[in-house]
């Protein structure tokens, strides 16, 4: 097991970059199944789910090379319908290789998806968007099998803004007969850098004032070169980071304009940030919040656990009232190991400020919550072990590498550890 050695040291200071958007390159690589030709995805992040998604294809039939941050996808030859293997299981962004191939190749196979334990994830969304189209659907013992001679366009409202299901309804519709109309479409920027990057291969899809989705299907669509916006996440981590411990560091290339909810409640926190990346943390900041989760542009549920930890040393009691998963408060336990006042009811986590934090050995609960764990120990008084890294991995290049150019002590070890 690989683990985190992080010890607490006082403020960060220095320049850090963001890579490219996690959940904008997992629905794009998927999409560039949808037509023929080569697409070269740029700004790709080096990091688990993005590579796992590369041997998907790759076993699909599709031809992929990396250089350096570049991912070129060749998807003429696809060759296999079957979304199988280990790889396939273990992220949950498999289920989009349902829309892409059962538009292109009018049937597909995938797993029941997998991913972060954060609670009920349920995929019938997704099924509803495709049988709208025209696909039958069977959900077998473990995968899914999804068939349709031809797509067609239809009528369609997801009673809630999945992304997932929206981005699976895009893939599907820009193959289909026809006019596709999705209602209650997610509006996430990563639903957008879907569109954008099929939008320069051909498609036609346009987005309503009322977020609305109209996508026009059979477009002729050809090869393009795309570059992905820097991860909103990780740079809610990095700002995070700061709120815990303090200090002042720029983000090179903070996306400002996608995140300017969790800007304002970091703001209303104490923290200074500027439209240029520049970050002002002095501690100890202000809690008070009542903050509740939500589709965007509301407070994203994977930057709930940031806040959390960030808000277990500022004055005062706030409360996070989480409304998109169901257990998304995992992170709360592993924090009260490290002294955090933290009450979970349900839903709802009541915090209450403490002067500090203290190492401990803890466990990653998930990807987030582990982003979360880091945050924290970079703030707390000692050292703290940190196991679980492999769900890091999954969201975050080299997390030891970008806080260590902040200054912070932060080391990788692998081996086997008693946590």
């Amino acid at each position: 097991m690989n683990y985190l050695r992080i010890v607490g040291k006082g403020p960060l200071a220095g320049e850090i970059t963001v890579q490219g958007s996690k959940n904008a390159a997992l629905p794009i690589l998927a999409g560039c199944l949808v037509g023929e030709g080569t697409c070269l995805i740029e700004n790709c992040p080096r990091i688990r789910d993005v590579e796992d998604t590369l041997f998907i294809l790759n076993r699909l039939g599709v031809r992929t090379k990396r250089s350096g941050t570049a991912v070129s996808v060749d998807a003429s030859g696809i060759e296999n319908i079957s979304v199988c293997g280990p790889q396939a299981e273990r992220i949950r962004s498999s289920v989009l290789f349902l829309g892409a191939l059962l538009g292109r190749m009018g049937e597909v196979l995938i797993p029941l998806p997998g991913g972060c334990a954060i609670g009920s994830r349920p995929i019938d969304l997704h099924l509803e968007v495709m049988e709208a189209l025209g696909a039958r659907v069977f959900v077998e013992k473990e995968r899914i099998h999804a068939c349709a001679s031809n797509l067609r366009g239809c009528r369609v409202r997801l009673r809630v803004p999945s992304v997932g299901a929206t981005e699976n309804g895009i893939l599907a519709a820009v193959c289909a007969d026809g006019e596709t109309v999705i209602e209650n479409a997610a509006r996430e920027p990563e639903v957008e850098e879907l569109c954008r990057f099929l939008v320069l291969r051909g498609a036609k899809i346009l987005r309503t004032p009322d977020g609305t989705l109209h996508i026009w299907g059979k477009q002729p669509l050809s090869s393009t070169c795309f570059s992905l916006q820097p991860d909103r996440i990780v740079a809610g981590t990095y700002l995070c980071a700061a709120a815990c411990c303090g200090g002042q560091i720029r983000i090179r290339n903070l996306p400002f304009r996608e995140m300017e909810v969790p800007i304002e409640i970091l703001r209303t926190m104490g923290l200074g940030v500027d439209f240029d990346g520049n970050i002002r943390a002095e501690l100890p900041l202000k809690g008070m919040l009542q903050l509740t989760t939500g589709p965007y542009p509301g407070f994203p549920t994977d930057l709930q656990p940031l806040l959390l930890a960030a808000l277990c040393t500022a004055r005062g009691q706030s409360e996070i009232h989480e409304t998109v998963f169901d257990n998304r408060f995992m992170t709360a336990r592993q924090l009260r190991r490290m002294g955090a006042h933290i009450e979970v009811r349900g839903n709802r986590a009541a915090i209450t400020g403490v002067a500090f934090l203290h190492g401990e050995t803890v466990f990653a609960p998930d990807l987030r919550g582990g982003a979360a764990l880091v945050c924290a120990a970079l703030g707390a008084k000692g050292e703290t072990v940190l196991g679980g890294y492999e769900y890091i991995a999954r969201g975050y290049e080299n997390i030891c590498r970008d806080l260590k150019s902040l200054g912070a002590d932060i080391n990788l070890t692998e081996g086997v550890t008693d946590i």
